[in-house]
């Protein structure tokens, strides 16, 4: 597993930035760049479950289950992924669920200026980085312009 950064600046203060990118409301709407039914249940509260959730090709719900491991407010936020979710069951023991096991997903929000710096540090496996590599940079495109509307 490796570890991928993706960042963009947000012409909008750190608080208009991390609500934004938190809430539920516009939390699906620059998320659909992942998947159009994108949402997740749970809280960002430090130590809480989170299910990042979306309905596949076949109408089934799936995503992830992760716990959130710290929570600094407007500056820092770390996801720990814990397993996968398949036909809405939690699966923590398939292989494929181990893979994503204990893996992190990090967002930093560095104001600069006004305008605030946004960060995503992920560990993937290698065969997912592509995908992510395409689907990161058109989330943060969408969060940008929902910050700076």
């Amino acid at each position: 597993m490796k570890t991928v950064q993706y960042s963009i600046m947000i012409a909008a203060d750190r608080k208009t930035v991390w609500n934004t990118m938190l809430e539920d409301k516009t939390y699906r709407e620059w998320t659909k760049e992942f998947a159009e039914s994108s949402h997740y249940e749970g809280s960002w509260k430090q130590g809480s479950e989170i299910r990042f959730l979306a309905m596949d090709d076949k109408g089934n719900l799936g995503g992830m289950f992760s716990r959130i491991k710290q929570n600094i407010e407007h500056q820092f936020i770390s996801i720990e992924h814990l397993g996968m979710i398949a036909n809405g069951v939690v699966d923590t023991t398939s292989e494929q669920a181990r893979k994503w096991a204990s893996s992190f997903e990090n967002y930093t929000f560095t104001e600069k200026g006004g305008k605030t710096e946004l960060k995503v540090d992920m560990q993937v496996e290698d065969e997912y980085q592509q995908m992510f590599d395409e689907m990161w940079p058109k989330a943060l495109t969408a969060l940008k312009r929902i910050c700076e509307r």
